[in-house]
């Protein structure tokens, strides 16, 4: 096994609780009106915390994703990977979707202190926010279905330069989200039953996931690299764009009218040129940094390691339990913010770990 791919996987599935955690907290009011708790008591710096983490956490996961698809592919054949796909991604996100995302409507009501509603309303279907966090399950399926697909074409990546082929991933994926905004409005969503997306980085996504697929084709991490020339200069310029993609996301709320703020062509040029270049300087040392540094096994890694996906799955109702129990208590903001924080991600384990224990154990009766 690659242990620090391992490792790294765990560490962005945390990076990912954090993210949402920070919704409860953040001091803007744009998760207000859909995230699951909204905590009056706000904290300025983790918005600004959770733009950067919305910059590569997807990025880096769906590259991860692109490395592990071939070599599955090659061991299953075209129908037990389809088949293995669709019981590891799309029967937990069915499960979810009729289970969760009820929970969800009826947490997101009490902590607001509204009536529950018709029964009716909270099923996923009829639910306004549709997949919620759920959306990334069912996009990795059709990742996946559309890399087989150019393996069935015979379509391979092994003599693609890397480094084109990353020039090509910010470049295209600059030009595609500014037309695609421009066409479908600036930061739009496409909800459906079954897939959610954010238009303007969907390809981006699929270009990551096959960033990945190529590094694995060419075999990019068979040794680590003698010099760190590429690493060091990418750790001194990385936060460049990431800081130029903050200011440009907190930049309307320092106008007087943030709600008449205009989107020029020129905003939307700063906003997505930055965020493709953090996404992919970020990328980049998430993936050395675990190579060079983090390439361990131990019992601590390999439980976080087999938890990671079903914490994904559940976190959020559990950010939201917590978060209601902390919703109405004295303690300053800081103090809710770092006790949610451990409480959904120690509670996730703990409840996929006992998952495990039970279905280990009945596999052996």
């Amino acid at each position: 096994r690659l242990y620090w791919l391992d490792n790294l996987r765990s560490i962005i599935i945390f990076l990912v609780v954090l993210y949402h955690v920070g919704g409860v907290y953040e001091s803007t009011g744009m998760w207000g009106s859909f995230w699951i708790v909204d905590d009056p008591s706000t904290i300025p710096w983790v918005g600004i915390v959770n733009i950067a983490f919305d910059i590569f956490i997807m990025p880096t996961l769906f590259f991860i994703s692109g490395y592990l698809t071939p070599i599955s592919l090659e061991r299953k054949g075209a129908v037990r990977f389809v088949k293995g796909k669709l019981n590891r991604l799309m029967l937990p996100w069915l499960l979810a979707v009729l289970t969760l995302i009820p929970l969800y409507k009826i947490i997101f009501l009490y902590s607001r202190g509204l009536p529950q509603e018709n029964w009716t309303t909270y099923s996923y279907f009829n639910n306004p926010n549709s997949q919620n966090w759920l959306w990334f399950l069912p996009l990795l399926f059709l990742f996946n279905l559309l890399y087989l697909l150019l393996a069935k074409l015979n379509v391979s990546f092994d003599r693609l330069s890397l480094k084109w082929a990353v020039v090509g991933t910010v470049v295209i994926g600059v030009i595609y989200s500014m037309v695609i905004g421009s066409w479908l409005g600036f930061r739009s969503w496409t909800l459906t039953p079954l897939l959610d997306f954010e238009n303007e980085k969907m390809l981006v996504y699929f270009f990551y996931f096959l960033l990945g697929v190529l590094a694995f084709q060419q075999n990019l991490f068979a040794e680590l690299p003698k010099k760190k020339t590429m690493y060091t200069i990418a750790n001194a310029v990385a936060w460049l764009p990431v800081t130029v993609h903050i200011f440009a996301r907190i930049w309307p709320f320092f106008t007087p009218n943030p709600a008449a703020f205009q989107i020029t062509l020129l905003y939307r040029l700063i906003w997505w040129i930055s965020f493709h270049l953090g996404a992919l300087g970020m990328a980049y040392l998430m993936v050395e940094t675990f190579w060079r540094y983090v390439d361990r096994p131990g019992k601590l890694w390999r439980t976080l390691s087999q938890n990671s996906y079903g914490v994904y799955i559940i976190h959020v109702i559990l950010i939201g339990v917590f978060g209601t129990l902390l919703l109405n208590t004295s303690m300053p903001a800081l103090m809710k913010y770092l006790l949610l924080i451990v409480s959904t991600y120690f509670g996730c384990n703990l409840l996929v770990s006992a998952y495990y224990a039970v279905k280990q154990g009945l596999a052996r009766s």
